[in-house]
């Protein structure tokens, strides 16, 4: 009886083991493992797969429409602040959002799932159920 717990234990240790094993290098592989795939600001990798951005035609439609509708009263955001909104990472809670306008995002060709925002005088398109940052116009709100 003794012999066969002590071969359940071990059978269940070395289950554990490889499967720690597995995930782990499973994670690595995600991440590129480790080879120099960190971003330019942290040296930290960023975890995004999706291929969705602002195209072309949109991005000249904000920039026209910001260009011809200047908002002098807009403060940029701080540095540090600033530095942590990149694609790939969630907007954080609390930060002050604005909505474009309706005439502005009617015309924008982005699908119901996302959502086009402002924050300071950059335009975001972040997805609403996780709030992740997919793109990113730097000042163009000014």
């Amino acid at each position: 009886m003794r012999s066969a717990l002590k071969h359940y234990i071990l059978a269940s240790v070395l289950t554990l083991f490889f499967l720690f094993l597995t995930s782990h290098s499973a994670a690595a592989q995600g991440r590129g493992g480790g080879r120099g795939d960190g971003n330019a600001a942290g040296g930290t990798s960023v975890e995004f797969t999706a291929e969705i951005s602002f195209s072309l035609g949109d991005r000249d439609l904000i920039q026209a429409h910001y260009s011809s509708n200047p908002n002098p009263g807009i403060k940029a955001l701080p540095p540090g602040i600033r530095k942590s909104l990149v694609r790939g990472k969630a907007m954080p809670p609390g930060i002050a959002k604005r909505l474009p306008p309706d005439a502005l995002r009617s015309s924008l060709s982005i699908p119901p799932q996302y959502q086009v925002i402002e924050v300071g005088w950059d335009v975001f398109l972040v997805e609403v159920a996780t709030g992740v940052i997919h793109d990113v116009l730097m000042d163009v709100i000014r």
